[in-house]
């Protein structure tokens, strides 16, 4: 068979030849944005010539610092398909981590958002290696800044060639992109991705039994561009001639709502945090959601009773899926097997309240202390996985030793297989919680907390304790006008777990502590509550 390069370039033409009728809309400062694909190669092109023109060659690392919009769209496939490398930033980032990694990458231009250019002017100083920013913006003027060399976006794009050819001799295992870490502790580390990772994680989210990404849907990623790439949305969405809806900047769940409604988004992805909030105005006003076929959830566990009420309540299926950084990301999606179908309610529940079966291409296990665990749903270990789109090191960085060793990546999630191959995360390996020498799962705990119904969030960590080692403290959120009493949460857990596992100490808070992406920030918990049993 042929010896044929899998890269972007064939994924973009196959957009812009066979869907050039196919609509684009963006969510701007200025309100909705519409174009075709026909349209956004054309511009793409453009972009890659004005990078060109500004000394960026094949290797060297373009930065994005953007929300979700089409301009940042075009930059997914500008960038990679002249040879260089896209480094999306994550805009949430501290100061110091945004000035570490566009230094670590070596990033010599930098596309900037108008409206996040304060947060750049904010390290400039910092910046060795950037020769040039691009402000995007729907305006005709530059913002006055101190960034400099500075650009305008639009002007560049008018003078660039909108015929421009790509090389066709790229090697497919050459690095097209690169996001990095969100780093609870320590710097965040650089993932590599390649032509050839991308693609056949793009061909995998369109399969049937893992997202089942098509020509017929209108997908809105509310998860961030600079998140993983978006779970791989963009790209799977321009090579099948998806309808994209991208949400722009500080999207409310109101603003999700109304794309939802206004453009018939079928498929819908992001954090937990984001479908918490959806239910919260779902629930406080009338919503048209009939267009939704599923909406996709990852980045931490979802709560078994959000599941509920998103499939009963409201008819949306729920689609429970798992990865990292370091996986593309998609891994695990909770597809039910045509027969767990038939199961009655509760038990198709239980099934799509796990991370779910591994997808076609990936190879996993679940190793434990006495080597690989039972597929019994009991036993638990750290998962392992490796395939063609799952990192083998990060980039320029000595941790790569403690995470990927004999050809696998050491995911630090720890996780039981039941009898149908399904995985379910019990917690990362550093949250578990070991009170008494007895492993405490705070996912569970979690999950059962939240389906009071006068919980929002709730975050369960171990504290230190002199005579238990730890013991489970909940950090709660409630819905807004409800009350319960810490006595009462505990007495509502009584009959979900053994007595040992009830949390000694609820603490009610107005707001968690989360990360840069949504996830709770437990470093920060522990830290607060360390003496609460001194």
């Amino acid at each position: 068979m042929m010896d044929f390069p899998l890269t972007l370039r064939s994924m973009l033409e196959r957009g812009e030849k066979l869907f050039p009728k196919k609509e684009i809309v963006s969510r701007t400062p200025s309100g909705i944005h519409r174009y075709t694909y026909a349209d956004y190669g054309r511009r793409a092109r453009r972009l890659s010539s004005a990078l060109q023109s500004l000394g960026v060659k094949s290797g060297d690392r373009v930065a994005t610092f953007a929300w979700n919009n089409h301009r940042h769209l075009e930059a997914y496939f500008a960038v990679p398909c002249m040879g260089a490398v896209l480094h999306t930033v994550n805009i949430r980032l501290s100061p110091e981590h945004i000035s570490y990694i566009i230094n670590h990458a070596g990033d010599k231009v930098v596309l900037v958002d108008e409206d996040l250019v304060p947060l750049l002017e904010n390290v400039k100083d910092q910046l060795d290696t950037v020769t040039a920013y691009i402000v995007m913006s729907d305006k005709e003027e530059l913002p006055p800044t101190s960034l400099s060399p500075v650009y305008s976006y639009e002007d560049l794009l008018q003078q660039g060639d909108p015929g421009f050819a790509y090389p066709e001799n790229l090697d497919e295992n050459s690095p097209m992109g690169m996001c990095y870490t969100s780093a609870t502790t320590g710097n965040p580390k650089g993932v590599v991705y390649s032509h050839r990772g991308i693609f056949l994680h793009s061909l995998c989210i369109g399969l049937t039994d893992t997202l089942g990404l098509s020509e017929r849907d209108s997908c809105l990623p509310v998860v961030p561009m600079f998140h993983a790439n978006a779970w791989g949305l963009p790209f799977g969405a321009v090579w099948y001639g998806t309808k994209l809806v991208l949400p722009g900047p500080g999207p409310t769940p109101d603003v999700l709502l109304g794309l939802i409604e206004q453009e018939k988004v079928t498929l819908a992805a992001g954090v937990p945090t984001v479908w918490l909030g959806l239910l919260k105005s779902m629930e406080a006003g009338e919503h048209d959601t009939s267009s939704l076929r599923a909406v996709v959830c990852g980045g931490s566990a979802a709560p078994r009773d959000m599941i509920k009420t998103f499939e009963t309540k409201y008819n949306i299926p729920f689609l429970h899926a798992y990865g990292m950084t370091e996986t593309a990301p998609v891994a695990l999606v909770s597809r039910l097997k045509s027969y767990q179908e038939e199961w009655d309610a509760d038990a198709r529940l239980d099934a799509q309240a796990k991370q779910g079966l591994l997808a076609p291409g990936l190879e996993m296990k679940v190793v434990g202390e006495k080597g690989e665990v039972r597929w019994d749903g009991q036993e638990m270990g750290e998962l392992l996985l490796r395939g063609p789109w799952i990192a083998d090191s990060y980039y320029n960085d000595d941790r790569s030793q403690a995470t990927f060793s004999d050809g696998w990546l050491h995911t630090g999630d720890v996780a039981t297989v039941d009898e149908e191959g399904f995985v379910k995360l019990v917690d990362r390996m550093k949250d578990l919680i070991k009170s008494g020498g007895e492993w405490i799962s705070s996912v569970d705990l979690e999950n059962a907390i939240m389906a009071h119904p006068a919980v929002f969030e709730a975050s369960v960590i171990g504290v230190p304790h002199p005579k238990w080692q730890e013991r489970p403290v909940a950090c709660v959120v409630l819905k807004e006008g409800s009350e319960v009493s810490e006595q009462e949460l505990r007495d509502f857990l009584a009959d979900k777990f053994a007595k040992w596992w009830i949390p000694d100490r609820v603490v009610f808070m107005d707001k968690i502590p989360k990360t840069s992406v949504g996830k709770f920030l437990k470093r920060a918990m522990r830290e607060m509550l360390k003496d609460t049993f001194a």
